[in-house]
């Protein structure tokens, strides 16, 4: 009768359970910028709840060093809104979905509002908000 061990049974070619690798020798995981960047640009997708019909979706971009990214992320918001609230829940969001997903550290989110859509009325006059 065969014995079979190791932590899931496998065994190499003599019937040996495989030997363990050092963690400095098993390698290492890769994450490329640009999915760093789409997930920083969902998250702020999450933080924004529905945007305006004429609104461009979140994009960001990305600077990774190490294990730390530095976000910028582009948005375009609703007016009026409390502009300061709308970016401090981007960039909580952008910070904790990147942690979770990722495991990078994130000192840095900027947050770039690129275009203000005001709230109107259908059949409303266009005209100037003040």
């Amino acid at each position: 009768m065969t014995s079979v061990s190791g932590r899931d049974g496998a065994v190499d070619a003599r019937g040996r359970p495989p030997a363990a690798v050092p963690p400095g020798e098993r390698g290492a995981t890769r994450i490329a910028d640009r999915v760093v960047a789409k997930i920083a640009a969902q998250a702020a997708r999450e933080a924004l709840g529905p945007l305006h019909p004429d609104a461009a979706p979140p994009h960001a971009t990305v600077v990774v060093h190490h294990e730390a990214v530095r976000v910028r992320v582009h948005l375009e918001l609703d007016y009026p809104c409390d502009i300061g609230d709308r970016c401090l829940r981007v960039r909580r969001q952008v910070v904790q979905r990147v942690r979770a997903l990722v495991g990078m550290e994130v000192p840095e989110v900027a947050v770039q509002v690129e275009r203000l859509h005001p709230a109107q009325a259908h059949g409303a006059a266009q005209g100037r908000t003040r």
